[in-house]
């Protein structure tokens, strides 16, 4: 099929073979963590000569990997695509993913930014991806059909629930087809990657696949990578022969009136970088390396903590039953050190959904954290993701406050990090209880 190249898609070595030996792309590997386990995935293995996904040398916090950004691209300025594939997958890592963003979009907004992703947790984040810039994003759909799926994944792990079979297979698949609609919908441009599979979804003569080019034919998907798998040592697929070119190429040539075809893939690692036909991922490996090793961010950007309470002595109430918040900040020296309140807030109005908490993180913005007796994951998980750490504790306000700005011997934020699980005992001046 004739293929026409979106206008933004013009210096994306992807979506357009002809830029891949101008345009580069660095991959950002800021999240570890997965929510799913493909039968034939195993990121335990690193090899600075392999190159596939699930791999990378280290794995960045947010303010590192802008830092990495920085000098790649001062390394290597024919880099015109920004993105995160891994090694797990980004929006099973949200507030890493999305904070890695909005630092990048910031820094560098003409670039194009890209996401790979499994689909299962990306319906809840496509208006975050959207705002925060981003212009690509590539979903994996392996098959439409459940019952195939059911093979292609061990488990699939939707919040604290764990599916297997069959109901695993069903959930991904309805996910990725609604992150496929939604980010078509918002103006992204869309590719799928499908692993092919021997014995799997090659059946019937390659049906499945087929199936597949259509459904992504109807979604409107501007471009798809049809993928030989990968074999790989100590997953369930690992014996399976690899699909050779000639049927790959085959397969691409049955399916191609349906979607435009990549063919130009190099089964990028997670910290990829360079060109497609010129990576230097191994060449910055000490970049990376370096970069992984710096140590924390200051806060003076969010100086204040905030807390719920209901006398102005104690941290006794719930977030979502707080009607004001105190804001806490360091005392100056010359007024004696210690703490001191900065002012009271009202908080957004109840009722309102996770706008409500959307609204609070704005309110929020200067804090690095809020201390309050008890927390719901939902707007927990908010404003993690805005940056502001909701930490559950109680006690005394000053003494809390000593362990959250790290006065009391122990790392403040690590704390505050541990607490939003919410652990019941108090905070103290030792930290033993936060």
């Amino acid at each position: 099929m004739n293929v026409i190249i979106d206008p933004k898609s013009v210096k994306h070595p992807c979506f357009n073979k002809e830029s891949s030996g101008s345009c580069g792309r660095v991959h950002l590997p800021v999240a570890p963590k997965c929510n799913i386990q493909c039968n034939y995935c195993n990121r335990k293995y690193d090899c600075v000569n392999e190159s596939r996904p699930g791999v990378t040398s280290a794995v960045l916090k947010p303010f590192q990997a802008l830092e990495y950004t920085k000098q790649v691209l001062d390394k290597e300025p024919r880099i015109t695509v920004i993105g995160i594939a891994g090694p797990g997958d980004p929006m099973a890592n949200p507030a890493e993913t999305l904070e890695t963003m909005r630092l990048i979009h910031e820094a560098y907004p003409h670039m194009l930014f890209c996401l790979s992703s499994n689909g299962l947790a990306m319906p809840e984040y496509v208006d975050d991806l959207a705002s925060l810039g981003v212009t690509h994003a590539t979903v994996t759909l392996n098959t439409v059909d459940p019952a195939i799926g059911a093979k292609v994944y061990s488990w699939v792990r939707d919040g604290n629930v764990v599916y297997r079979g069959q109901a695993a297979a069903e959930l991904i698949l309805s996910r990725q087809l609604e992150s496929i609609a939604a980010l078509k919908a918002r103006g992204l441009a869309v590719k799928v990657n499908t692993i092919m599979i021997p014995g799997v979804n090659t059946i019937e003569n390659g049906a499945p696949l087929k199936a597949v080019a259509e459904k992504a034919h109807e979604l409107g998907v501007d471009l798809m990578n049809l993928m030989p798998m990968h074999p790989t040592a100590g997953t369930p697929f690992g014996e399976l022969a690899e699909p050779t070119k000639d049927e790959v190429t085959a397969v691409r040539a049955a399916i191609g009136h349906l979607v435009p075809q990549m063919t130009h893939c190099r089964r990028c690692r997670a910290d990829a970088v360079g060109l497609l036909c010129s990576d230097r991922s191994g060449e910055l490996g000490g970049v990376l390396a370096a970069c992984g090793k710096l140590p924390p961010q200051g806060q003076d950007d969010r100086p204040y903590i905030a807390v719920a309470t209901r006398e102005g002595m104690l941290i006794n109430q719930h977030l979502g039953e707080a009607k004001r918040f105190q804001i806490w900040g360091k005392a100056a020296a010359s007024e004696g050190g210690g703490f001191r309140i900065v002012e009271e807030r009202q908080a957004p109005t109840a009722g309102c959904g996770p706008s409500r908490w959307e609204d609070l993180a704005r309110l929020l913005a200067d804090c690095r954290a809020v201390l309050v007796g008890a927390v719901g994951d939902t707007p927990r998980k908010i404003l993690a993701e805005r940056g502001v750490i909701a930490a559950s504790c109680s006690g005394f306000i000053e003494d809390a406050l000593r362990v959250a700005y790290g006065e009391s011997g122990v790392d403040g934020l690590e704390v505050l990090r541990a607490k939003q699980g919410g652990l019941s005992k108090p905070c103290c001046g030792t930290g033993e209880g936060c």
